[in-house]
């Protein structure tokens, strides 16, 4: 299982969504391939248990204890809209930092994401990741900040901010179906 702390060196809300990054944490979900900047990852943890939470939408898991933190862990996959992951002697939670889109709300927050497997930290060159095209991808556009080939398969580098807003998340809490 791999297991490992990643230390960062730079405040992942100081910036926007911007390709200029170089090294991104590549990890599977869903059979896909994907990958956030290094900045935004606090850590990697093998599975820990997760206290569900009554009344969630199957992207929320639950809540684990990151060192006397409450952390939210959150299904990437089925936040996405894909199948809800399945736990295997892979899976693991990457601990991410994630800053607010909207430069007038300044702040982050901690969130443990489940990903099906971590592969690699890997280096790529800002020139060869291309837009996400408005059709064609396994998840919605807004949530890709870039994409690339890698080893002959496509990589879709996420849009955390997008993709993890609080106030998004919330809204969608909120109309799941069994809090009413």
């Amino acid at each position: 299982m791999f297991n490992a702390s990643i230390a960062t060196n730079s405040s992942a809300g100081d910036r926007p969504p911007d390709l200029s990054e170089r090294q991104y944490l590549r990890f599977a979900l869903a059979d896909g391939a994907y990958a956030v900047p290094i900045d935004a990852v606090r850590e990697i943890l093998e599975l820990a248990p997760i206290t569900p939470l009554p009344q969630m939408p199957p992207f929320v898991r639950g809540v684990m204890n990151l060192r006397g933190a409450v952390v939210p862990v959150i299904d990437l996959a089925a936040r996405y809209g894909l199948p809800v992951a399945s736990v295997g002697r892979r899976s693991c939670i990457v601990v991410v930092d994630v800053p607010s889109p909207e430069p007038s709300r300044p702040g982050s927050q901690v969130l443990g994401l489940l990903v099906d497997a971590v592969h690699e930290v890997l280096d790529l060159d800002p020139v060869d990741l291309d837009a996400a095209p408005a059709l064609g991808t396994r998840i919605a556009p807004e949530f890709i900040a870039g994409i690339t080939r890698l080893r002959g398969a496509m990589l879709v580098i996420l849009h955390l901010p997008h993709s993890l807003d609080t106030d998004a998340l919330a809204r969608l809490i909120d109309a799941n179906p069994a809090q009413h």
